[in-house]
């Protein structure tokens, strides 16, 4: 794992369990089981959500990476742990729940 993404994980941590999981070229960010962002080139793009629209209001809105079908927020602000709080514990409640793997039918 390089810097930025150990970065990323410890300014988080303090207020969930987060995992960072490598995916065709950059890495997925999960807070509490869930899909919050991605980590692509040394940035962190978070999902759009209410609490992230209302929260990182006017940050620069950009796609990860060419291809993308989702858009999401550069975040950079890592030394408000506040507003980190706030952030993480509003996406989570409005993230859906992982779905559940079907059962393989025989």
């Amino acid at each position: 794992m390089n810097e930025f993404n150990e970065y990323v994980r410890e300014s988080f941590s303090a207020f969930g369990d987060i995992v960072i999981r490598s995916m065709m070229g950059g890495y997925l960010v999960y807070f509490n089981g869930k899909l919050i962002g991605d980590i692509c080139g040394n940035e962190l793009f978070l999902k759009r959500t209410p609490t992230s629209d209302r929260l990182l209001e006017g940050l620069e809105l950009r796609y990860p990476y060419e291809g993308s079908k989702t858009l999401m927020y550069v975040f950079d602000r890592f030394d408000d742990t506040d507003l980190i709080a706030e952030l993480l514990e509003g996406m989570y409640e409005e993230l859906p729940e992982k779905k559940a793997k079907k059962a393989k039918s025989k």
